[in-house]
């Protein structure tokens, strides 16, 4: 299709769709990378990253919009050039291995919907009372990533997310492990035959005996001691500014979280001793 320049004299042709057609970016790829980097950590606004590249702000958001979604589908590292993607490939990951898996769900707090729109109530959370999103994180006993899912509003809960990923698919007549998982949970046990493993029901709900009590507590705590690795992994994913309050469109929740949780196994497994388990 021809084109003249304003104020030229010369017709400029450009094949529409062809390979190279439309603007050229004024950020080399190295400065694109480093600048979403510095937005997902310390939750750097577009404007001043584009004062700190002297670039116009409409370049880094170009820029962060096509790189977040490429970390996202990294997936989680678990050894040199050894990825997990799904949570059908984090199932098979554990089964092989014979390691423990933790799954729970963390929100994270997003700007409330326009006044009028459809869904405005599905963001809101029943446990906290904010408009938040929830993904769903699973780690190994140790607290390695090894998953985190897309973003859904917060509204969900944590129950009905895991059947929509395809948790209880995965583990029926899977391999056999164990995942580790809080009350929330409760009734996927027996869905997946015992491969999901919940805290205790509390048989006396008024007026319980000593000694229940005393037994219902100690195992209440040995459960959750060894789940506490899960929210360890959490408060790292929490510690990038991006994921502490999002303030930008909910619609990039979960390429942020995903990418923010890719980048963090990669530390993980760079940080990790010679002596630890794949």
């Amino acid at each position: 299709m021809a084109r003249t320049t304003p104020g030229g004299t010369g017709v400029q042709a450009t094949a529409a769709g062809a390979v190279g057609a439309g603007a050229k970016h004024r950020l080399v790829c190295v400065d694109r990378l480093l600048a979403t980097l510095v937005h997902l950590r310390h939750g750097a606004t577009h404007d001043v990253l584009a004062c700190w590249f002297d670039v116009d702000r409409s370049t880094i958001t170009r820029a962060i919009g096509e790189v977040r979604p490429l970390l996202a589908a990294r997936g989680c590292t678990i050894a040199a050039g050894i990825r997990l993607r799904t949570l059908a490939e984090v199932i098979d990951h554990l089964g092989a291995s014979g390691q423990t898996g933790i799954i729970d769900g963390t929100e994270i707090r997003v700007r409330r919907p326009a006044a009028g729109r459809k869904d405005r109530e599905k963001f809101i959370s029943g446990k906290n009372k904010q408009n938040a999103v929830k993904a769903m994180v699973l780690t190994d006993a140790s607290g390695r990533l090894l998953f985190c899912s897309p973003a859904q509003p917060a509204s969900c809960a944590d129950i009905t997310h895991a059947r929509e990923l395809g948790l209880v698919k995965h583990l029926t007549g899977g391999p056999a492990l164990e995942i580790l998982a809080d009350a929330g949970y409760q009734g996927l046990g027996a869905q997946t035959g015992g491969r999901v493993v919940t805290p205790p029901h509390r048989k006396f709900k008024k007026n319980p005996p000593e000694w229940y009590e005393e037994i219902y507590e100690h195992q209440r705590k040995a459960h959750s001691s060894r789940r506490i690795r899960v929210e360890h992994g959490i408060a790292h994913l929490k510690n990038w500014r991006a994921l502490a309050r999002h303030h930008g469109r909910r619609d990039h929740m979960s390429d942020t979280i995903q990418a923010i949780a890719g980048l963090l196994s990669h530390q993980q497994t760079a940080t990790r001793r010679p002596n630890e388990p794949q």
